[in-house]
């Protein structure tokens, strides 16, 4: 079990690093930089939909939909913002797959 959740953390953190570096190219759409402000503050807010005085309860919104929300802000990406964003986050741009697309095709 410990070693899944090591998996999975490793995949948040790499989405979380993808999403780094979508954010610093110079074209990168307003709407990915509102999105990732808006996790942001959702993390850091003390306003959650299950408050997190609630143990395990109120972690868990937190941990299902922080890295949802990552997902569909990388799936919304433009493909050469991703590119980019792949090749400078340490995924093999050759082959277009990242760690993480490795890490899924192995779970399967």
């Amino acid at each position: 079990m410990w070693k899944r959740l090591i998996r999975l953390w490793s995949v948040v953190r790499s989405d979380a690093r993808l999403l780094w570096h979508a954010l610093r190219h110079p074209q990168a759409p307003l709407w990915l930089k509102v999105g990732c402000i808006g996790i942001l503050v959702y993390l850091l807010s003390p306003v959650d939909l299950i408050p997190d005085v609630i143990p395990v309860l109120g972690w868990v919104d937190d941990l299902l939909l922080i890295p949802w929300l990552m997902r569909q802000l990388i799936a919304r990406l433009p493909l050469d913002i991703l590119a980019w964003a792949r090749e400078r986050s340490g995924g093999d741009a050759a082959a277009g797959r990242t760690r993480r697309s490795v890490f899924i095709d192995r779970m399967r």
